[in-house]
């Protein structure tokens, strides 16, 4: 098996389990939330109790396989010399998705739905939809990032690795994981609102890379 076929290998892998993941991601936050809202009890409790955890097994595998191919594929392009600031931003924002999902959306969704006996289910509802909506704002700038980096000649490939662009994207993704680990909702509070805000994030991004 050649180098070029295993990373071939490794890109495929990293995408089929990102569609899952992200599609996942979207669903409860397009789909499922508007359902919990509309449906009665019976149905409610229903979903709660068998639907939600399945889809939360197939998200949070996604997130972590999704994780494991992308260090794998990072690796491969630092090798190669090809690292740019487009995939570092994405890698940033990748990685602090896949670590929401494990760390605080699958342990504050086992409370809110009660798999895990104790613990306030609001509180922990309200937690897990926070860092949920934090990854659906970051999913937009994240996916145009991870294809820029290799498409995108003279900002992605081709192009100097550091900066002063580098430095702001990186501290603005900070702060918006430290507001989703602590903050409030804000525009995210809607479906509408978290999606415009990631079409305005991304373009937040492309244009602190492209001019700083």
């Amino acid at each position: 098996m050649t180098a070029e076929f295993l990373n071939l290998i490794f890109r495929w892998s990293h995408l089929m389990f990102g569609i899952t993941w992200i599609g996942m991601l979207y669903y409860f936050n397009f789909v499922q939330g508007g359902y919990f809202k509309a449906a009665s009890a019976e149905g409610l409790a229903d979903a709660k109790a068998k639907l939600a955890p399945s889809a939360l097994w197939w998200f949070r595998w996604g997130a972590m396989f999704t994780f494991i191919t992308g260090v794998i594929l990072l690796g491969m392009v630092h090798g190669n010399g090809q690292l740019n600031n487009y995939i570092i931003v994405g890698a940033a924002m990748g990685t602090l998705m896949a670590a929401n999902v494990w760390m605080v959306i699958w342990p504050a969704q086992k409370i809110a739905l009660g798999i895990v006996e104790g613990g306030d289910k609001a509180a922990a509802g309200a937690k897990a939809l926070l860092a949920s909506r934090t990854n659906t704002l970051f999913s937009g700038p994240m996916a145009f990032a991870m294809l820029a980096g290799p498409h995108y000649p003279g900002y992605g490939y081709g192009s100097v690795v550091g900066g002063t662009g580098l430095t702001v994207a990186l501290l603005i993704v900070l702060a918006i994981e430290i507001n989703g680990l602590k903050g409030k909702q804000g525009p995210l509070t809607t479906v509408n609102g978290v999606i415009g805000s990631s079409v305005v994030l991304t373009a937040v991004m492309i244009a602190v890379l492209n001019n700083l």
